[in-house]
């Protein structure tokens, strides 16, 4: 029975790369050429990456931390001295409109029509210069009318 064992042959070892960086000189420097093409200091600083500060790198976090701090005590100081919105009114500073601030223009122009049409509808009845003679508020000489 020995006989009838049949060797099976034994795979060859492959030593091809795996990585596809081995033998492409292109892609050995290329950390390299990322490392030149760097952008500088200043320009990181310019584009809010790195922190504008002389301070060591383990007191930034809390330099910018207390910076948050007064810029937020500054708001609340300027808050508890607003004036108040009935005293902006009076002024004129806000429209006594309670409307949504998208409507309030189409309110404003509304309102100066309607203040329009009012006045057009005054001066179609008001009385005739014959009238305010016969009451007494014109003299007869005085005629508006008439181009002097």
């Amino acid at each position: 029975m020995a006989d009838q064992v049949q060797s099976t042959p034994v795979p060859a070892i492959d030593t091809t790369p795996i990585s596809p960086t081995r033998g492409v000189p292109e892609r050995r420097n290329s950390l390299e050429k990322h490392l030149q093409q760097r952008p500088d200091q200043q320009d990181l600083k310019n584009r809010h990456i790195l922190l504008d500060t002389t301070a060591a790198p383990a007191l930034q976090a809390k330099q910018l931390e207390l910076e948050r701090q007064k810029i937020t005590d500054n708001l609340k100081k300027g808050l508890e001295h607003r004036p108040e919105r009935d005293d902006l009114v009076e002024r004129n500073i806000l429209p006594e409109s309670n409307a949504a601030p998208a409507l309030q223009a189409h309110q404003r122009e509304l309102e100066r029509h309607m203040r329009a049409d009012s006045l057009e509808k005054r001066l179609q009845s008001r009385p005739k210069p014959d009238e305010l003679i016969k009451e007494g508020i014109l003299e007869a000489d005085e005629n508006p009318l008439k181009d002097d």
